[in-house]
């Protein structure tokens, strides 16, 4: 599902605040595949300004991709 050019998540390099294409470029996806995710509550993220931009927490990116990497043993 990531891409092989997915970008590294260090903690230096990111704010504890995303934007919508740091996101995805972080998970090697599109920027409307994080919005759709994010809309599917796959994502958490906030709404902020009048024109409600989405931001994502460093932390929640992190537990994102914690989670994609234990295996689905109920499945």
């Amino acid at each position: 599902m990531l891409s092989d050019e997915a970008k590294p998540l260090t903690q230096e390099e990111n704010d504890p605040v995303l934007t919508t294409k740091e996101v995805a470029g972080i998970l090697g996806i599109h920027q409307n595949t994080v919005r759709r995710w994010s809309d599917l509550g796959l994502l958490r993220s906030f709404r902020i300004s009048g024109r409600g931009d989405r931001r994502f927490r460093y932390e929640d990116i992190t537990s994102f991709l914690d989670g994609m990497n234990e295996p689905d043993f109920g499945k």
